[in-house]
């Protein structure tokens, strides 16, 4: 008799009663004699198993189930990336269907991004479409419900993506580093506090325009609800995936009345202010400053000597070669 199963099948944990009774559940239908032979050849493991195959005998199948091992494959969401580019990367890496795959996460995503939560997968070669994004998800979920739980004994998911997660989000957009996250929160907070719009670039690079520099022309046609130069308060979605130190400085940003931040000539990190009027006189500073970095740079390039040539040299080798070899030769 035939089994039809798929490639790669999730065993849950539990005893081997408990995983007989899955396999049950999903039409694998195992006799009394199936259950024995399955005891006898060992604990299935449990967790995403590859079969190596869809159709196989009765007895092959519980063989695979008890010894097979999934072939993973390594994936790592970053930090301030969109879904658009991860689903096309996991898509490219596992060979599976991208238009599939972002068919999937239409379904089965809660909001249009941070639902997969930026870390390092391993992922199961052979998983479909489906399975593949239901497994990020409910990882991520778990994280998240941990996460809320430890904070504030409970998981509210509604509140958790629209001010957290979406928050966060923009977090990790703007600051420069680790270090900034809970001052550019303290921006975001006070800003929406005061009835302000937020104006941050970050929040522009949604989707497909993750690497898109944001240019006054992209500010003035983008008419989206990303867009916090025209559109007051969050936007209705989180921007991208996050990291825990994100969410954390969303949730506990640091005090400060600081209502405007400017990256630094040399971009390491952002330059904060309370007042417009500081706010200005530090644009003209960076302006300066990058003037000067950018002249020194110049000056630099221009003045460095240009390496010489060994091309020469190995021409001059060659040809004394080619002599003394020709002297050698008149005492044959």
């Amino acid at each position: 008799m035939e089994v039809n199963s798929k490639r790669v099948i999730n065993v849950p944990k539990g005893s081997t009663g408990a995983i007989i009774s899955y396999l049950d559940k999903n039409n694998y239908n195992l006799n009394t004699i199936d259950t024995v032979v399955t005891m006898f050849l060992g604990y299935p493991q449990s967790g995403w198993i590859d079969l190596k195959a869809h159709r196989m005998t009765k007895l092959d199948f519980l063989y695979k189930l008890t010894t097979s091992k999934a072939a993973l494959e390594k994936i790592t969401l970053l930090p301030g990336e969109t879904y658009y580019f991860f689903l096309q990367d996991v898509a490219k890496k596992l060979n599976i269907s991208t238009m599939k795959l972002f068919d999937q996460y239409a379904l089965q995503a809660y909001r249009k991004d941070g639902n997969i939560i930026a870390d390092t997968y391993h992922l199961p070669i052979g998983m479909d479409e489906k399975d593949l994004i239901e497994h990020l998800l409910k990882l991520s979920e778990s994280k998240y419900k941990s996460l809320s739980n430890k904070i504030f004994g409970m998981y509210d998911k509604k509140n958790w993506y629209d001010k957290y997660i979406t928050i966060a989000s923009i977090i990790q957009k703007e600051a420069a580093s680790k270090d900034e996250m809970s001052k550019v929160s303290s921006v975001i907070y006070n800003r929406l506090n005061k009835g302000m719009k937020l104006q941050m670039d970050g929040v522009l690079n949604y989707s497909k325009f993750s690497h898109t520099k944001v240019t006054p022309k992209m500010i003035k046609e983008d008419k989206s609800e990303y867009n916090t130069y025209k559109k007051k308060g969050l936007p209705n979605n989180p921007v991208c995936a996050v990291e825990i130190e994100a969410i954390k400085s969303a949730i506990f940003p640091a005090k400060s009345r600081y209502l405007y931040f400017m990256r630094s000539a040399d971009g390491s990190k952002h330059i904060f202010s309370e007042s417009y009027k500081k706010h200005r006189q530090v644009i003209r500073t960076v302006k300066k400053e990058s003037y000067r970095l950018k002249r020194t740079a110049k000056a630099k390039k221009t003045t460095t000597p240009k390496p010489v040539k060994t091309k020469v040299a190995k021409k001059t080798v060659k040809k004394t070669i080619d002599k003394t070899q020709k002297l050698k030769n008149l005492w044959k």
